[in-house]
């Protein structure tokens, strides 16, 4: 049996902590500005937005405490420490998103029937503060939303808020402008819409790790097909890729070998080829490989195969 190398036990959200903070600030100071401004304007539109921020505020705390959980070491009992803690808040984003999406949607439908009078002055004030924190939030998350899910999921949340602030600007301007009260519920249902397909996208990588499932960017065949081509290579079964947390897919293969790739010089150079070979052209951040003969697979568990 041999293991490949490592590239630390820190996770990809770990390096972009400073930017959740700053981010979870922002989000908090505007969801209550926005909670003041939409009670004083009769806004259900600043209302939602407000609700949605503070569905934010909660993943954005999670994710926090998804990280000091993901960083911690690993234990006899938790091989891999606690780095899919991440995945988990991620998980938790999405429920809250479809929460809040599904409670605006519902309200916006009662209010279309019953519309409340807005104030579009108020309200067009308030949602241009929304829009400029949202904008600084998504240009400290927009870094790190590339390297990890859960700083995706803050992301998105964030994004669909800055949606959110600008058909509260919209709406607001309507209502001033033509008086049409059902604009603000309108703006709301559009919200609510925009929260979905995002969520959703979200929710489907987070199960595609949760199940275990190939990393999207790495092509099995290909991987395949870079082990088989490693001289003493003559065969390759129980080939597995998956991912632990965000930034950190793992590789474990049974590789059948050639006789001469079984004494102690061949065996060490035979790992050290595969692994550099992985390494070269995967970004796979553990690797481990068992080396056998051939017809050995034979005598191995059926459950393993």
């Amino acid at each position: 049996m041999g293991a490949g190398h490592g590239h630390g036990h820190g996770t990809a959200t770990a390096a972009h902590q400073w930017r959740l903070r700053c981010a979870l600030g922002i989000t908090l100071g505007v969801m209550a500005v926005e909670i003041v401004g939409g009670v004083a304007a009769e806004s259900l539109a600043l209302l939602a937005d407000a609700g949605h921020m503070a569905t934010d505020a909660l993943g954005l705390a999670m994710a926090l405490l998804a990280v000091h959980f993901a960083n911690r070491p690993p234990s006899a009992r938790r091989t891999f420490g606690y780095a899919r803690a991440e995945i988990l808040a991620a998980l938790g984003n999405c429920l809250l998103l479809f929460g809040v999406g599904g409670y605006i949607l519902v309200e916006a439908v009662r209010r279309l029937f019953s519309p409340a009078g807005t104030e579009g002055g108020l309200t067009l004030v308030f949602g241009a503060i929304g829009l400029a924190a949202n904008a600084v939030s998504l240009a400290l998350l927009l870094p790190g939303q590339r390297d990890s899910l859960n700083v995706r999921g803050a992301f998105l949340e964030v994004l669909a808020d800055a949606l959110g602030s600008v058909a509260v600007l919209v709406s607001a301007l309507i209502i001033l402008t033509t008086g049409w009260q059902a604009a603000d519920p309108v703006a709301s249902v559009l919200i609510a819409l925009m929260i979905v397909p995002r969520t959703w996208k979200l929710l489907r990588e987070t199960l595609n790790v949760l199940l275990e499932a190939a990393p999207k960017d790495v092509d099995m065949a290909e991987v395949r097909a870079h082990i088989l081509s490693v001289d003493g290579v003559e065969d390759l079964h129980d080939l597995h890729v998956w991912t632990i947390t965000s930034g950190m897919p793992v590789l474990s293969a049974h590789v059948v070998v050639s006789p001469q790739a079984l004494d102690a010089v061949g065996h060490e150079r035979m790992l050290h080829d595969l692994q550099g070979c992985l390494g070269e052209h995967f970004d796979v951040t553990h690797c481990t490989f068992q080396l056998e003969p051939g017809g050995h697979a034979e005598h191995e568990a059926r459950s393993c195969l």
